[in-house]
């Protein structure tokens, strides 16, 4: 058979998609090598890289970016020049199964959708395959040092993120200690460690007060017939979300509109402040102008 076929046959061979799932600085790409050896994953997916073999096959490292909510988009793949160069790689590279790396279910989830891939099969938590002390370590290495890790060897990243490398470290894992299947043999991996320019900035944060005012300016240059009846904000690690309880008026094509609202606070506050908006939730309380009686 020719190369020709082969290429066609393989195109449509199916890829199995892992997912390892855990908070930022909990050790995910610390541990993702030994995972990928455990189940014979060819590849991972990594704040904006495609990596296998040890090499970064396509996209450029969200640890590049000088703001957080510039990496959280490059993880994202927001970009669709991005995405798209990630999309056609891994297919040219007829990968058969392949990890990717996220801070929850739901952000694997709209990774593999951009990337064209399939759903995660399987979902493994870090928990899963670290202790509490080695997730509490890694978590304080985090926010002290602002130490962070690429799951390649030194010399790709000195190649490729030069102004970011910090120190490289050698690994050795026992199978045993991490996955209780009885194996005592394990493998030696390099790591880089890298310190991002945004983790040498600190987080940009914003008063409550000063949040909500945006929040009230952004719908009533958008959508001015909206009346603000509630408003609360939470924060965490991610960023910030917003749950909005308003008043409507009676024929407002609701989907689009409210679907434009959303859209419009996340891109104003974001443009102007610099901080994250990970999720603004609209609450439709009453719809006014009706003649129905409560």
């Amino acid at each position: 058979m020719g190369k020709f076929f082969e290429d066609i046959i393989g195109s449509f061979k199916p890829i199995f998609v892992y997912a390892l799932v855990g908070e930022s600085g909990t050790g995910k790409s610390f541990r993702s090598k030994l995972l990928a050896e455990k189940y014979g994953i060819d590849a991972l997916i990594d704040d904006g890289l495609l990596i296998q073999n040890d090499k970064i096959l396509a996209g450029h490292s969200a640890k590049r970016e000088k703001t957080y909510m510039g990496a959280v988009r490059v993880a994202l793949f927001d970009d669709k020049e991005h995405r798209d160069e990630v999309a056609k790689a891994w297919k040219k590279a007829r990968i058969k199964k392949l990890l990717i790396l996220g801070t929850s279910e739901k952000m694997v989830m709209k990774i593999a959708t951009r990337l064209q891939l399939p759903q995660p099969q399987k979902i493994i938590h870090i928990e899963e395959i670290a202790s509490r002390e080695e997730i509490e370590k890694a978590i304080k290495s985090r926010q002290v040092e602002g130490k962070h890790v690429i799951p390649v060897p030194s010399i790709e990243i000195k190649r490729s993120y030069p102004q970011i490398f910090s120190n490289s470290i050698k690994l050795f894992f026992r199978r045993k200690k991490m996955f209780n299947k009885g194996q005592k043999d394990g493998k030696m991996f390099e790591k880089s460690i890298v310190q991002p320019e945004f983790s040498k900035k600190g987080r940009v944060e914003i008063s409550e007060a000063a949040l909500t005012q945006m929040v009230m300016h952004c719908v009533m240059e958008c959508e001015p017939a909206v009346k603000v009846k509630k408003m609360t904000i939470k924060t965490d690690k991610r960023g910030y979300k917003i749950i909005i309880t308003i008043d409507v008026p009676f024929g407002t094509q609701l989907t689009g509109k409210i679907h434009k609202l959303q859209r419009y606070i996340i891109d104003k506050i974001e443009g102007y402040t610099g901080i994250l908006i990970e999720e603004v939730s609209i609450v439709i309380d009453k719809i006014t102008g009706t003649d129905f009686k409560e």
